[in-house]
């Protein structure tokens, strides 16, 4: 095979997301014979002593205390964000200015201002942009894309969709990151329901209106970091208050039609990763659980009487999307791969000048989504997104 060239990637962050990219980066040369290849250039944080050690085991040729200094360098071909969502903007814009291709963790931004400030940097610099929405690229989501695009489940009545953990239930966690709104932006909406919005919006359509409700059931919660040693107590007997929502519950309309129900919440008891999804058309059915990801379940009413009933395909034949890379069929494939999956398209944009979906705009319309159901929550009412966030 003919020598493939190199994009060089900056990371900036390195914990739970730089891990999940880190490894994505690294295995996709050993499945896909992608025109170009990533290459681990450089890794930046702040605590200089953490992020070396991050870089020495996740394999990073070199590190930066000041994510500035990434975007300096002329062996940095692209930025991947992986940081809190309040420095989304501001590093993915001065990649941008600083011609560099960006790569983003979702949310896109803080808000609906910062998001389009991000795609109007991205577009004027003319460098090739993604958010990280890896649900999109299960196989099995893909395979889902696939049958609705082909016309298999007819027209769409119906999108039903969770997302559901249960790691905030106990008012000893601490008060993290996330659950500061100058910080994150908004709780279980932007962190959980930010990924079933795309999926909904890439399977099904736009989403003209919303209206929803948004609850915090535990108000303050102890400062500081997580104790093993105290079995997740704060080490700190300071409390503080949760600027954000554990829940969220919305109702949407698609602009083609379609209803569209939503929940998402940190407080939902033996759940996980429940992120799943029903859609229902005048054809058909489908159905799909990240916690059983290769697995796509699919009715049709065309079956033959008697025999019909939800189906199960086991998304890992040569002929599913993705999947031909891998193992001999029914040898399954996890979490990871979504994210292999996102980067192999990243690299093919890169290759041919242009954005592959989700990029930026999607960020910016899926915050627009997330700013209205927002407003609605605070209002009681149902909330029209602009005419540019609901066009089919």
């Amino acid at each position: 095979m003919a020598s493939r060239k190199h994009v060089r990637i900056g990371m900036v962050g390195y914990r739970f997301m730089g891990k999940a990219h880190s490894h994505a980066l690294r295995d996709l040369p050993f499945f896909f014979d992608t025109e170009l290849v990533p290459v681990l250039q450089a890794i930046a944080g702040r605590d200089g002593q953490a992020v070396k050690a991050a870089a020495e085991k996740m394999g990073w040729a070199s590190y930066e205390t000041d994510w500035r200094r990434l975007i300096e360098r002329d062996d940095i071909d692209v930025i991947d964000i992986v940081t809190p969502n309040h420095s989304h903007a501001e590093i993915a814009i001065a990649a941008a200015k600083a011609g560099k291709h960006v790569i983003c963790e979702k949310p896109l931004a803080l808000t609906v201002a910062q998001s389009r400030q991000m795609l109007d940097a991205v577009n004027a610099a003319g460098v090739v942009h993604m958010i990280c929405h890896n649900y999109r690229f299960a196989p099995a989501v893909q395979l889902a894309k696939q049958l609705i695009a082909e016309g298999r489940l007819g027209r769409i009545f119906h999108f039903r969709a969770t997302f559901l953990q249960d790691w905030l239930i106990s008012p000893d966690v601490p008060l993290t990151w996330r659950l500061r709104k100058e910080i994150a932006g908004s709780g279980a909406l932007g962190d959980l329901g930010a990924h079933i919005i795309d999926l909904a919006r890439f399977l099904v359509g736009e989403i003209r209106e919303v209206v929803g409700m948004m609850e915090t059931f535990v108000k303050e919660r102890p400062l500081g970091e997580i104790d093993l040693q105290l079995k997740g107590r704060a080490a700190s007997g300071a409390r503080g208050a949760v600027s954000v929502d554990d829940a969220v519950a919305f109702l949407a309309r698609f602009a083609n039609g379609a209803l569209g129900i939503f929940e998402a919440t940190r407080f939902s008891r033996g759940n996980r990763a429940g992120n799943r999804f029903e859609i229902n058309g005048e054809k058909g059915s489908l159905r799909w659980d990240l916690e059983n990801m290769n697995n796509l379940q699919l009715y049709l009413e065309a079956d033959e009487p008697g025999l019909q009933g939800f189906r199960t395909i086991n998304c890992t034949e040569g002929e599913h999307p993705y999947a031909g890379a891998y193992w001999p069929a029914g040898h399954i494939i996890g979490y990871e791969h979504t994210f292999i999956h996102l980067f192999v398209e990243l690299m093919n944009g890169i290759a041919r000048g242009l954005s592959p979906s989700p990029n930026f705009a999607d960020g910016l319309q899926n915050q627009l989504v997330l700013a209205a159901v927002e407003e609605s929550a605070r209002t009681g009412k149902w909330v029209q997104l602009p005419a540019s966030a609901s066009a089919d």
